[in-house]
């Protein structure tokens, strides 16, 4: 899996979970440098969610940074007029672009870092545990908790705006 996406194309977005597609949906491409690719899509749920610590629902704006180099995506989550809500970010294999489009694979753990940067959670430990990785791919599962240490350092200390650019 390689080569480039081109600003200003629509690509598909397809999230895979052990071995089979969690969720695809449509994007559009802002920018791919060959190493980070960066796409802009509406939430793709069917319905709101609410997390407890952020509510996601139609109208919202996701910018998405894929990394082919990182464990980790992270994406940008604003209302529709554009208020920040803070940012989700989701521990993964390095992204890989296919010829359906983007994709990657998600590993359960994930972070959220809301607008003002107060609130930094970890979630998903549990569902990482019971995934497996651990006895199936032990390396896989050492460079995601490395990336999800990575990740909350980063929030913590910077934000994740110095990483985003």
């Amino acid at each position: 899996m390689s080569g480039t996406l081109t600003a200003g194309g629509e690509v598909a977005v397809r999230l895979v979970k052990a071995g089979r597609t969690k969720v695809s949906y449509p994007a559009v491409v802002v920018a791919d440098d060959g190493t980070h690719a960066v796409v802009r899509a509406p939430w793709a749920g069917d319905e709101a969610r609410d997390f407890g610590f952020v509510r996601f629902e139609s109208g919202d704006v996701f910018t998405e940074h894929y990394w082919r180099d990182r464990w980790y995506a992270v994406k940008e989550v604003r209302t529709a007029d554009g208020v920040l809500k803070g940012w989700y970010c989701d521990v993964t294999r390095p992204a890989g672009i296919a010829p359906d489009g983007l994709v990657v694979e998600d590993l359960d753990l994930d972070l959220w870092v809301s607008a003002d940067g107060t609130s930094v959670l970890r979630l998903d430990e549990d569902e990482f545990a019971e995934s497996g990785l651990e006895s199936r791919d032990p390396a896989a599962a050492a460079a995601a908790r490395e990336a999800l240490d990575e990740l909350e350092k980063l929030a913590r200390e910077d934000g994740l705006e110095k990483l985003l650019g």
